[in-house]
């Protein structure tokens, strides 16, 4: 059983405390490159009045590039802390299987980027006033490559962290299944609470976010592994980046095109957890052959 498989007692719970500050300090030093950018800039960054409006005065790809940084350098300060602290195989974090399963990443990925790329072209030709078309061969060029490279160690990154490392920690401390699926999506939640998305929207946006670490959650669970929400986040993350983006979301990119339309968050968060997600994980169960739902999220061990 995934959640059960990093087999530590609970005083081995403190490991897991001093391992998420060694995450967070590798991600510390990941944003050096950016302070120093920032820092380099000299006077004109304080012309500005937060770092939203700073960091959106920059060349976009330059931003990007930097801002995705850190995760990298969590990547590798979750890998020392899993193979070297708790001395465990880094795939134990991953999934079951006895081998990381790329097709499942694979049919995720492009089961959610084709519907969210769908959803993007309906919406362009229902209302193509709300869009701009941006695109600029060069800088798309780069955000491209950018996108591609970096946003797959983002989202991995965030993935193996949350739905792997902490939920099966706080397994480890709680010895069930449905309180670190609470535990870890409020965390993945409130995480977000500082993105200009929530100044734009207010603060019951966090509830997107709660809900979708609960999606992620979820389909680990029952998928006995990462690699579903894996490629899910991938797909989320790029067709953002690449097709379509907006002035007040935390990508800021050379996409192909620019929505000018005003968000609804009622509409978003009714369609997104009353008719997507139920979709995808129905999608998935059939596909995979889910059983034991109640034993595979709730089982105390």
């Amino acid at each position: 059983m995934f959640i059960e498989q990093i087999n530590l007692e609970k005083k081995d719970f403190v490991k897991y405390i001093a391992g998420s500050v060694a995450v967070i300090f590798f991600n510390i030093l990941g944003q050096i490159p950016l302070t120093l950018y920032v820092l380099a800039k000299g006077n004109d960054a304080k012309a500005f009045e937060d770092q939203f409006q700073l960091l959106g005065s920059f060349p976009s790809n330059t931003t990007l590039f930097l801002i995705l940084i850190p995760f990298a350098f969590s990547l590798v300060g979750l890998w020392l802390v899993i193979t070297k602290q708790l001395g465990k195989p880094f795939k134990t974090i991953i999934t079951t299987r006895n081998k990381i399963d790329r097709s499942r990443i694979l049919f995720s990925f492009l089961l959610w980027g084709g519907i969210s790329t769908a959803f993007i072209i309906i919406s362009y030709f229902l209302s193509p006033t709300d869009f701009v078309w941006n695109f600029k061969p060069v800088p798309f060029l780069i955000l491209f490559l950018i996108s591609v490279v970096m946003i797959p160690l983002q989202t991995s990154s965030e993935e193996l962290f949350f739905r792997g490392y902490l939920l099966q920690g706080f397994g480890v401390i709680f010895r069930n299944r449905w309180l670190p699926l609470i535990t870890t999506s409020i965390i993945f939640g409130m995480l977000h609470i500082w993105n200009p998305e929530i100044d734009k929207l207010g603060i019951n946006l966090i509830w997107y976010y709660i809900g979708t670490g609960l999606f992620l959650g979820v389909i680990t669970l029952m998928d006995e592994g990462l690699e579903l929400a894996l490629g899910f986040h991938a797909a989320n993350n790029l067709v953002t980046a690449i097709l379509v983006t907006a002035s007040w979301t935390s990508f800021q990119t050379e996409s192909l095109l620019i929505d000018n339309s005003e968000p609804s968050l009622i509409k978003e968060l009714l369609i997104t957890f009353l008719v997507v997600y139920p979709i995808l994980i129905f999608l998935f169960s059939r596909k995979y052959g889910w059983k034991n739902w109640k034993q595979n999220l709730t089982t105390k061990f």
